[in-house]
């Protein structure tokens, strides 16, 4: 099946191509200092998947790092579509009229409608409070649309697996599931305490947390891509 194929060349670039970015950005502030015209914005000494020392957008929205964030994203943003309209021309050639082959569609290309438009504003300033609040919906609706396509998705392909099982590696999509839940579960703890505005919640300081939070969480979803690629059989 063509589309299967697409698939697994598609997901494992979804990976790759966020993956490089985002720590080529980190890399670039926190180790070459000289490429940047403001020195106000280098950091040191950090490794934020473990210390969150730093946030993705802290590392990404300066100049030179945004020059390899944005293309980046809106690339995977592309590949995301391209992703979730195959993966629909998948379900319908083994169920053409799955209750959640609408949903998976939806979801997947919101979130990568999300993506973008985080993008093309990551690094805009406005001194405005609504600007901030419409900039934390837009990432926040990122992680909701992919978390739900996503869940959709291995659900889909759950309730048929005996027909997918000449295609698929079940123990992989079994792993998938378990991400994904596990995704869902840090989602629904997180979401409340890190969407509120400042630093401070009852006395604790959650800035560290929110951005190791937000690190390892981006390594979890684009895992997801990862193990769709050793999830299809070559043949």
């Amino acid at each position: 099946m063509d589309q299967i194929s697409k698939v697994k060349s598609i997901s494992i670039w979804i990976f790759i191509v966020p993956f490089i970015a985002v720590n080529t950005c980190l890399i670039l502030i926190t180790q070459f200092h000289e490429l940047f015209p403001n020195q106000g914005d280098i950091i040191h000494n950090t490794i934020p998947y473990f210390d969150g020392g730093a946030s993705i957008s802290r590392t990404a929205r300066p100049y030179p790092s945004w020059l390899v964030f944005k293309p980046a994203m809106f690339f995977t943003s592309y590949l995301l579509i391209k992703y979730w309209l195959y993966n629909k021309e998948i379900i319908k050639s083994f169920n053409a009229n799955h209750k959640y082959i609408n949903k998976v569609v939806f979801f997947g290309v919101a979130s990568a409608i999300a993506l973008t438009i985080h993008s093309i504003f990551l690094g805009i300033k406005f001194d405005s409070d609504l600007y901030k609040l419409f900039r934390r919906v837009v990432m926040l609706l990122f992680i909701i649309f992919e978390i739900a396509a996503q869940a959709y998705l291995v659900t889909t392909f759950y309730s048929f697996k005996e027909k997918l099982s000449k295609f698929i590696n079940i123990r992989i999509l079994k792993l998938k599931i378990i991400l994904v839940s596990i995704l869902i579960i840090v989602a629904v703890i997180s979401i409340p305490l890190i969407s509120l505005p400042g630093n401070n919640v009852l006395g604790f300081n959650v800035k560290f947390f929110k951005h190791a939070l937000e690190w390892d969480y981006f390594i979890g979803v684009i895992t997801f891509y990862l193990l769709t690629y050793f999830m299809w059989k070559k043949n």
